[in-house]
């Protein structure tokens, strides 16, 4: 069974190992450590035991958010675990006072921009070569509720 919940320090290190199977650019353990002491960040983790399968983590300001990683182990993917991780997400910046949520995807990741589009996200932009490694435009997808 999955299981979600705040990421800890425990989990960084196998953050860092998704982060680098999943992302040409990947987080450093450093850099994902540093969103621990961060009070404007938000990353859950999606545990089989002690197995960490997949996270997702975000930054807010002013009621918005903005999702800054997402990832699923290849292993565990079709299974719902990432648009799980969003709704988790939403639920808990819905708790803290936010209303919205802003992501980044990569023009050619069909399967996550279905899956955003299925749970409400709307295109509203474009960042023309947004991504390196290889060189990408990325969609801007935003989502918004009532708190």
């Amino acid at each position: 069974m999955i299981c979600y919940e705040k990421m800890l320090k425990s989990h960084v290190p196998q953050i860092a190992q998704l982060e680098k199977q999943c992302f040409s650019d990947p987080w450093s353990e450093k850099s994902i450590a540093s969103e621990l002491e961060n009070s404007l960040s938000l990353w859950l983790v999606a545990l089989q035991g002690d197995l960490v399968v997949g996270y997702v983590g975000s930054q807010s300001v002013l009621g918005e958010a903005d999702m800054m990683n997402i990832a699923v182990d290849q292993a565990y993917r079709r299974q719902g675990i990432g648009k799980n991780l969003v709704l988790q997400l939403v639920e808990k910046l819905k708790e803290q006072g936010v209303h919205s949520l802003s992501l980044e995807v990569r023009q050619s990741n069909a399967p996550a921009i279905s899956l955003y589009e299925e749970m409400g996200f709307q295109q509203v932009g474009l960042r023309p070569c947004y991504y390196r490694n290889p060189k990408e435009n990325a969609m801007i997808f935003r989502k918004e509720w009532t708190v």
